[in-house]
């Protein structure tokens, strides 16, 4: 198993930007497909972005292509999600997700991850 704790959110300005980290304790995190998801309330849980195991493949929701980068550093055991010109609709729980499977395919549906986090607030004003 592993255990996922994120950090970083907030309440932000529209247009400000905002670094999300999930740390990670257990199994060797290197062999796990990371995401990152988010809820707003009242709406189903929706994929952001994933990142492959080395980190040389990344998925990104159409919605923030361009606007949000996921990052991850193996020897820290750390994933990031970096949030640059935040909207009023990027408000919403945020969640690191690990995914013990070794295909990159699919890392946008969230029944490919086995592990979730707790979740982290992002708030957005406008």
């Amino acid at each position: 198993q592993v255990q996922l704790v994120e950090s970083g959110g907030g309440l932000v300005q529209a247009g400000d930007s905002l670094r999300l980290s999930c740390a990670a304790a257990g199994r060797t995190f290197s062999n796990y497909i990371m995401g990152w998801f988010r809820q707003a309330p009242g709406k189903e849980r929706e994929f952001v972005a994933a990142i492959s195991r080395g980190g040389g493949n990344t998925n990104y929701a159409d919605s923030v292509q361009g606007r949000f980068t996921i990052s991850r550093d193996n020897a820290k055991n750390t994933v990031d999600l970096q949030m640059n010109s935040l909207e009023p609709g990027d408000t919403a729980a945020y969640y690191c997700a690990a995914s013990w499977t070794t295909s990159f395919a699919g890392t946008s549906f969230a029944g490919k991850y086995a592990y979730w986090g707790q979740g982290t607030q992002v708030t957005v004003s406008s």
